[in-house]
């Protein structure tokens, strides 16, 4: 449901040289765009700014270096770009007078695919990591930004990679904890992903957190039938709830369940109404699931709140081929799909709900070059899906990701493909250590 040309910055130098041994986070090698590990000689300095870098920088001589991050397309540099300050050199004894509140907000502020690396430096920073103070702080702070998570299976190993778009890197996560028959990637919301699939003849779910590699399996459903399923997570108290729907083929009769992590349970709710659906996107907004229907033409609409289901007559644009549905920030709820009927008169337009009026309101059209760049032949699939007003199209031919940003009204390119393999499943990816399974 509902993210590109190369320069070198001071900030993919800093994950470079961070991320120079083969632990469980590394480079992905497979990525024609890698980071390559730089290692440095000389003795070994155990201060976080040490293990980064060799040059030894004095404060008064340092100053904001702008430069076109890595990966992005020349357009693009206002929406990732940003000042960078050269790392300066610490001694030892200096990190080990610090106060344990200044030294877990430093540590905080370290992107997520560091610190592991990290932990290799001492038994102090390898415990911390768990730490409830070093949590604490990990929640207060700004969000890493957004990541692209892509999942499959080669020769039945699950196979993870996630793209930094922040510092324009791939990166392999180790997803061996996987049972054999988590194959089908639901989704993922604040910090935690979401598995599903068939244990057996049993229909299972489970979710984890790639960062601290913790997982679970969620209890049974209550009517053991493959379901359509989508998590959401609430940070504020720490809990996420996975809501299971009707499949586009699957049983219509069965009655939607919503699990609870608070009471570990899956509880049963209306049965959505006889519709015809179009398709098995989903996309959840403020409080609201979304799904469309051909019969009747519209939306059915699922309130999480009171556990009932609404149709709502939103006529679909005309000489639409295809429609993804994407959720925005707040109650933005979008349209993404192919326009026309023969390959030289498509575009691809995204379309924003009207609520008040209930009708659709293009506010973006892909430009030309990108489209064709993106897909090459009329019957080309793609793959569209968002997190908060990023919208991400991947081809599944082509091996190409397109970022669009509806705040900044910007298409970007993804450096890299967006695809590790034809049979990769990918959606957006928010790291955090303070995400729970439980």
């Amino acid at each position: 449901m509902t993210m590109d040309a190369a320069a070198e910055s001071s900030e993919s130098r800093l994950s470079s040289s961070q991320l120079n041994k083969n632990k469980p986070f590394h480079n992905d090698e497979s990525c024609p765009k890698e980071v390559l590990p730089v290692r440095g000689c000389g003795s070994r300095n155990t201060s976080p700014s040490g293990r980064i870098g060799s040059r030894n920088t004095s404060p008064s001589r340092q100053k904001v270096v702008k430069t076109k991050p890595r990966g992005l397309d020349e357009e693009t540099v206002a929406t990732f770009g940003k000042a960078v300050h050269p790392d300066v050199q610490m001694e030892d004894n200096i990190w080990a007078m610090l106060p344990e509140d200044l030294f877990n907000e430093i540590l905080a502020r370290v992107p997520p695919f560091m610190i592991f690396r990290l932990r290799s430096v001492c038994k102090r920073w390898n415990s911390i990591l768990q730490d409830n103070s070093f949590l604490k702080f990990h929640s207060e702070v700004p969000s890493h930004g957004p990541c692209l998570l892509t999942f499959w299976k080669n020769s039945q190993t699950p196979q993870c990679s996630v793209f930094s778009l922040p510092l324009k890197t791939w990166y392999r996560i180790p997803f061996n904890f996987l049972p054999q028959w988590a194959f089908w990637l639901v989704g993922s919301s604040g910090g935690l992903v979401c598995f599903s699939g068939l244990d057996g003849l049993i229909f299972r779910a489970l979710v984890c957190n790639p960062l601290t590699q913790t997982w679970r399996t969620l209890p049974s459903m209550n009517y053991n039938q493959q379901r359509q399923l989508i998590m959401v997570v609430d940070r504020t108290d720490k809990s996420f709830k996975v809501i299971a729907t009707s499949d586009i083929y699957g049983d219509k009769s069965l009655p939607t369940e919503v699990y609870d992590s608070k009471i570990d349970k899956w509880t049963v709710h209306q049965i959505m109404p006889a519709v015809n659906l179009c398709s098995s996107k989903m996309a959840y907004c403020d409080s609201r699931l979304y799904l469309e229907t051909l019969s009747p033409l519209g939306l059915m609409m699922y309130c999480l709140d009171s556990g009932y289901w609404e149709h709502i007559p939103a006529k679909f644009p005309r000489s639409l081929l295809d429609g993804y549905l994407v959720a925005g920030t707040q109650k933005r709820l979008f349209l993404v799909g192919r326009i026309g009927l023969y390959s030289t008169l498509q575009s691809m337009r995204i379309w924003e709900l009207d609520h008040a009026k209930i009708m659709w309101v293009e506010i973006s059209r892909m430009p030309p070059k990108y489209f064709r760049a993106l897909l090459r032949l009329s019957a080309e699939r793609f793959e569209c899906f968002g997190q908060d007003n990023l919208i991400c199209f991947t081809s599944w031919n082509q091996g190409k990701g397109l970022i669009y940003d509806v705040e900044k009204k910007v298409w970007s390119w993804i450096a890299g493909c967006a695809l590790q393999s034809y049979n990769s499943q990918v959606c957006f990816y928010e790291p955090r250590f303070d995400a729970s399974v439980h």
